[in-house]
């Protein structure tokens, strides 16, 4: 769960980044298609990985006997929450021009601009911490940008992942990301959606 203090930091972070130019605001929104269909794009792929990987039969008709892309299924369900947020974002007018991470940047300005504000509950935006730092984990990176590495609260989870959870964990893991994907990208498209209207 994400801690108050850490939120108000977040908010903290997005007044700076609007101050150095780093993030623009009322901007005209050019881009949303863009990043709905990536959104799209990344979770079909999370889906088909899923697929493959849990459906001998499947495997066997496209010739991988032994396919498993759980670990991809977690990175393209995570990818497809991450292009949801920067399709709102960029419905909303809001532009990031950033040589910091991308991924930090844009979670700060969802906590601040769409939490904190209410326009989100608290639900989805801890789907998206968790998202990141299951794709970060899973795919063997030391470590997640920090901002989104000290709001989790599983800090120890790389060798439970890496070392103990074996193929039915990981399965689960990659059942729950695509899950977590696909409701953060029909609430956010609802979002998206109104403000269109």
């Amino acid at each position: 769960m994400l801690e108050e203090k850490k939120l108000k930091e977040a908010e903290k972070r997005v007044k700076q980044y609007v101050a150095d130019g780093i993030i623009m605001t009322k901007c005209k929104s050019e881009h949303t298609s863009f990043f709905l269909k990536n959104a799209e794009d990344s979770i079909d792929s999370a889906k088909v990985l899923f697929e493959i990987s849990t459906d001998p039969e499947k495997q066997k008709f496209l010739g991988f006997t032994s396919f498993n892309g759980l670990l991809w299924t977690v990175n393209a369900s995570y990818y497809s929450m991450f292009y949801m947020a920067r399709a709102l974002l960029e419905n909303e007018g809001i532009k990031i021009k950033s040589d910091l991470s991308i991924h930090a940047v844009t979670f700060d300005i969802i906590v601040s601009h769409f939490y904190l504000t209410g326009k989100l509950q608290k639900e989805l935006l801890n789907d998206f911490a968790d998202a990141k730092e299951d794709a970060s984990e899973l795919l063997g990176k030391q470590k997640a940008d920090e901002l989104i590495e000290e709001y989790f609260y599983e800090k120890n989870k790389r060798s439970t992942f890496t070392y103990e959870m074996g193929e039915i964990l990981v399965k689960s893991k990659a059942k729950t990301s695509l899950e977590r994907a696909q409701k953060f990208k029909r609430e956010i498209k609802k979002i998206i959606e109104k403000k269109r209207k």
